[in-house]
């Protein structure tokens, strides 16, 4: 072998040896599962929330089904603070259907950079399956996917123009992967009183 392919040849080993070493798309991919890029500190996302609110509610009594026939309720929904990163909310109110009463578990999950909100309703027994999401521009979006009258469905729950008095919470549904979503619960809210401080 003359000096010229010899060298050719060293040059084409060592290409492969560098190749060999890069990792593939899908290492990549579990690479990055692994070890997530570093995201916002939202740990506080929802400190402005803790205290009393007047709360009016409107429900679609019949989602994905066609129906427009909606009902509503009127109350209190009070938010308390459990340490940074979790919160509870306890919603009552009343309308021409009866009574709605709901109880809200919020956490943050640190690693993950992502807030978990479980749903339980007085009669249920157990918490829901969460809505997992965060906060981008001023606005919360959460998601999950749960069974709904013998079918998969996608469900997002929705915060936004939040105030220093206001706030809007929204509940959608999706049957067909999120292409349409049909909002059914629309909660719009006016702070009633900011919460005590702690005592020294």
């Amino acid at each position: 072998m003359d000096a010229r392919k010899f060298r050719f040849y060293v040059l084409l080993c060592g290409l492969l040896m560098i190749c060999q070493s890069l990792p593939t798309h899908a290492q990549q991919n579990s690479i990055s599962a692994v070890n997530p890029s570093t995201g916002r500190d939202g740990v506080h996302d929802f400190d402005w929330d803790i205290g009393t609110w007047n709360v009016h509610q409107r429900r679609l009594l019949h989602p994905l089904t066609g129906s427009t026939e909606w009902t509503e309720y009127d109350g209190t929904d009070v938010v308390q603070k459990i340490w940074d990163g979790a919160n509870m909310g306890k919603v009552e109110s009343a309308g021409p259907t009866g009574r709605l009463e709901i109880y809200t578990l919020r956490l943050y999950d640190v690693a993950a950079h992502q807030w978990r909100i479980y749903f339980t309703s007085s009669g249920s027994g157990t918490l829901g399956q969460p809505v997992v999401g965060e906060f981008q521009n001023g606005r919360g979006e959460f998601y999950d996917q749960e069974p709904y009258r013998g079918k998969a469905i996608l469900v997002r729950f929705s915060v936004h123009d939040i105030t220093q008095n206001s706030c809007q919470f929204d509940q959608a549904f999706s049957a067909d992967g999120g292409k349409t979503w049909e909002t059914n619960f629309i909660a719009t809210e006016t702070l009633s009183k900011t919460p005590s401080p702690a005592p020294l």
